[in-house]
């Protein structure tokens, strides 16, 4: 091939168009024009989809300059992007005869706003189905040669996160139609991936959390019907996703949002069937888990759902992931916490000491230290400050309970979590010293240490 006939190579959209194209805007690899421009860390900047294929093949040199790469991270280059987006916005072919004008590069059409424009008017229009685009912007936000700038600019677009909860919303108003529910498990796809997304701007995040809150009782049992598995079977990633968005409004949507969620009854048990079994063999997901109990240890921020969540079984599943060391120790321990914050809680951690205080007290350093605070917080609740006889007992006979306060105490914990710890300590050392008989008499004699 030719010096001349290489350099007016153009990807298959600028065929037939006479414009000059500036080299810094071809990929040094495909010499196409980039679409995803990213910059490895010698400074080169490459199409992602040829980088990262030359990536994937076994290289660890630039394939520029040859140099080694201490790091393969692929960092977006905004500034370029959009200098190809403007000149392809404004570059005009040279022939007269060619009337259009080059797209901007973009994975999704010709331009990332004119598709997303298009998808929503879709979603928008009366009668329409709104499934098939709805997918189409799923896979949009989530597809990882889509530039940031422009998932971003979707996520701000006036009207976009509104529309697309709207779908969601209608879910809760109409019949169980297989049809809706479909609909709105798409919807919850497009909204969670802004929601759960790194690359997504924390301001774009509540707007989204905002739109959901607009109705949120529509919104909080549209979550729920769609974590249900209605009329027709929703999988686990969307169930995930729907408890993605409950803990976006949560989070981000205001007061009247959290109330909406925390009053839901149907959404609570969804929330805490999240954090069971998914198969016959009893097997937990652990994507599934972390989601459900980081939902559940926000929801319980509102007092008036604690007693609420206990009666769904909320401290049960906790208990279990923790003796199933199934990940996400911080999280179970959170919500225990808060459990021990009503009556309700406590009976029922009292209930099941046997298990649920060996569970807390061998998950107590691996929650990091606001999961070691949280299970001191959960034994120093049942076993000094209701001085339950069960939790104290069971307490009495695990294995480094000693040892694992001692350690959290000199970790740089809280005040409040060290005098808990050493309150605890006494429990322990009496214990130890057979002496439990004479703690819970509560006459007030400790043995000397």
């Amino acid at each position: 091939m030719g010096r001349h006939e290489m350099s007016g190579r153009l990807s298959a959209e600028y065929q037939g168009l006479e414009v000059k194209v500036p080299n810094l805007f071809r990929c040094p690899i495909s010499l196409d024009v980039m679409r995803s421009p990213v910059s490895l860390c010698t400074g080169v900047t490459y199409e992602r989809a040829s980088i990262q294929r030359w990536l994937d093949s076994g290289n660890t040199t630039c394939p520029a300059t040859m140099l080694p790469l201490p790091s393969t991270d692929l960092v977006p280059n905004l500034t370029l992007r959009r200098l190809i987006a403007l000149w392809a916005s404004t570059a005009a072919p040279a022939s007269p005869s060619s009337s259009s004008s080059p797209p901007a590069p973009s994975a999704v059409g010709p331009t990332p706003a004119a598709a997303a424009a298009e998808l929503l008017r879709r979603v928008a229009a009366p009668g329409a189905d709104a499934c098939p685009p709805l997918r189409k912007l799923a896979a949009f936000l989530s597809e990882d040669d889509v530039d940031e700038f422009d998932k971003n600019a979707f996520a701000r677009a006036p009207g976009a996160a509104d529309t697309v909860a709207s779908v969601l919303r209608r879910a809760a108003k109409e019949d169980e139609d297989g049809k809706a529910l479909e609909a709105a498990e798409a919807a919850v796809r497009v909204l969670a991936a802004i929601a759960a997304s790194d690359c997504i701007e924390e301001d774009n995040k509540r707007r989204s959390a905002a739109a959901l809150a607009a109705d949120a009782p529509s919104t909080a049992a549209s979550l729920a019907r769609v974590m249900r598995r209605g009329a027709g079977v929703a999988s686990l990633d969307a169930r995930v996703d729907a408890a993605r968005l409950a803990e976006s409004m949560l989070l981000r949507g205001g007061a009247a949002a959290r109330s909406a969620v925390a009053e839901c009854e149907p959404l609570l048990a969804e929330l805490v069937r999240l954090v069971g079994p998914t198969d016959e063999k009893g097997g937990l997901d652990r994507s599934a888990v972390a989601t459900g109990l980081s939902c559940l240890a926000a929801v319980a921020a509102t007092r008036r759902a604690r007693a609420e969540m206990v009666r769904l079984g909320a401290v049960r599943a906790a208990v279990r992931v923790l003796a199933d060391d199934a990940g996400c120790p911080a999280q179970a321990l959170r919500v225990l916490e808060a459990a021990v914050g009503c009556a309700e809680g406590r009976a029922a951690i009292c209930e099941a000491a046997e298990a649920a205080v060996p569970a807390v007290v061998s998950r107590m350093m691996k929650g990091g230290t606001g999961g070691a605070e949280a299970a001191v917080s959960v034994l120093w609740a049942v076993c000094h400050r209701y001085r339950d006889r069960r939790a104290v007992a069971a307490a009495a006979v695990c294995e480094g309970g000693l040892a694992r306060l001692l350690l959290l105490m000199q970790s740089g914990c809280s005040p409040a979590a060290r005098q808990m710890a050493s309150e605890l300590l006494k429990i322990f050392r009496v214990s130890g010293k057979s002496c439990l008989a004479g703690y819970d008499s509560k006459t007030g004699h400790i043995m000397p240490f």
